[in-house]
């Protein structure tokens, strides 16, 4: 019986999660910080440069995840976690430091390709360090930080904020301490866990997988070690030699990855990732000024309630940490899109009708609750266990690069949607792809609970 050292593996999987904190709180603090920062630059007549301010992190994020799978296999998943910390700590100094939009929009750029390298790493590494049984549950941990990362930036925008009156116009905004000063400090809070997780991040090994993969056979005996004892790092580097995971050149993994025989599981990969993201609920966190407005709520109402939105996030994540190993992956990913594709459509109907105040928060919550306990954890855990080893590094870049793509269409478009659809009409079209999806993931996704990345592998490649 193998005796794992629990205390070694679950701090080098929370030092690698805390990517995910600060991808949470990155990508999320922004939505509070809008009302007060469009305010400062003069763009809150301009819906254009509103869908830009906002989503330009998206494109970030794209050029980091495309970068990361490349690097993360030439150099290590461990050099790379260090530098998205860096990078995380000088995006966040520099956006809050922008006193025009240029330089705003640069920063957060910057800010989102530390966001796309920690969103590939941190799931990456972790199932490539996890024991089988417990692998699920550990890449989930990834999304719990996440989901702590945005609640962490819901509380903070909101001790942050000023009370703001219901009637207060733009200029009224402009001149107030929020207009000049607080939404700085939204953006300057980040600088402490990045730096926290900078140096953290020197003290986790080298992913075995990787090492092995480059040669270095002896460094990944002992991580291996490490995790579960001396049977235990035999019976694995038998295991990784029997894969063939030999070290591969970056042409040679990424035309592997497009060949045909891993045309099925590239596409469920790249369907999964989108998916996750034109689900809609992400327009939740970057929108909910106009959403809850929408829905007759003032901007300090409306801190409040994302700060709701968030408790309900983390609340259903832990049920997604629990059930993960029980349920399974697609029995998950069923039970998130069927639900939503409802629920979206209930919202969609009290939009139409008209429904004001606590009922619509109901529903929001709700929303939140079967994405987070599904498709928000999920897709993360299912990316990082699909894909064979030797291409899992580039693999992981494109699907990531292809949520990042759909994520920045999705927060593009909302501003337009919700002029020309109106809120109601959005979500009707959220409700449609939920019912798309959930058909995709009952036809195509296998059920990948219980079994290790090497039989996933025999399975999924033919």
């Amino acid at each position: 019986m193998e005796k794992f050292n629990q205390i070694f593996i679950y701090f080098i999987c929370l030092v690698s999660a805390m990517g995910g904190l600060l991808f949470g709180y990155d990508w999320v603090v922004i939505g509070g910080a809008k009302p007060f920062y469009e305010a400062f630059f003069d763009i809150s007549g301009n819906e254009g440069m509103q869908a830009l301010a906002m989503s330009i992190a998206l494109l970030g994020c794209l050029l980091g995840a495309t970068m990361a799978g490349f690097l993360a296999d030439k150099y290590g998943r461990k050099k790379l976690l260090i530098f998205s910390a860096f990078v995380f700590f000088v995006s966040s100094w520099g956006t809050g430091a922008s006193n025009n939009i240029p330089t705003f929009i640069l920063a957060r750029l910057v800010g989102g390709i530390a966001i796309g390298l920690a969103a590939d790493l941190s799931p990456m590494y972790i199932a490539e360090v996890a024991p089988t049984h417990i692998r699920g549950k550990l890449v989930t941990l990834n999304q719990l930080t996440i989901v702590i990362g945005i609640l962490g930036a819901q509380i903070v925008n909101m001790l942050i904020a000023e009370p703001v009156a219901a009637e207060a116009t733009a200029a009224d905004i402009l001149n107030s301490w929020n207009g000049q000063s607080g939404w700085r400090w939204m953006f300057w809070a980040v600088c402490i866990p990045s730096g926290i997780f900078f140096l953290l991040s020197m003290f986790i090994p080298e992913s075995p997988r990787w090492l092995v993969g480059a040669g270095q056979n002896e460094q990944a005996q002992k991580v291996l070690t490490s995790i579960g004892g001396t049977e235990y790092a035999k019976s694995e580097l038998e295991s990784y030699a029997k894969a063939n995971t030999s070290a591969q050149s970056e042409k040679g993994a990424l035309s592997l990855l497009f060949s045909s025989k891993m045309r099925n599981v590239l596409v469920i990969g790249i369907v999964i990732a989108m998916f996750q993201q034109w689900s809609g609920t992400n327009v939740i966190f970057n929108y909910a000024q106009e959403i809850f407005q929408a829905a007759g709520y003032g901007i300090s109402d409306v801190l409040m309630n994302i700060v709701v939105t968030g408790i309900a996030n983390l609340i259903f994540t832990f049920v997604a940490i629990y059930t993960v190993e029980r349920l399974g992956r697609k029995t998950l990913m069923l039970i998130g899109s069927l639900g939503l594709a409802g629920i979206y459509t209930l919202l969609g109907l009290s939009y139409f009708f008209e429904f004001k105040g606590f009922i619509m928060i109901v529903f929001v919550v709700l929303a939140i609750g079967f994405y987070a306990m599904s498709l928000g954890p999920i897709t993360w855990v299912l990316l990082s266990e699909i894909f064979p080893n030797k291409v899992r590094g580039v693999a992981m870049a494109v699907c990531t690069a292809a949520l990042w793509i759909a994520s920045f269409l999705l927060t593009y478009t909302f501003p337009f949607l919700n002029s020309g659809l109106g809120t109601g009409g959005t979500f009707m079209l959220y409700a449609a792809i939920c019912f798309f999806g959930f058909i995709f993931v009952l036809r195509r996704i296998p059920e990948t609970k219980g079994k290790s990345l090497e039989n996933i592998e025999k399975e999924l490649i033919k």
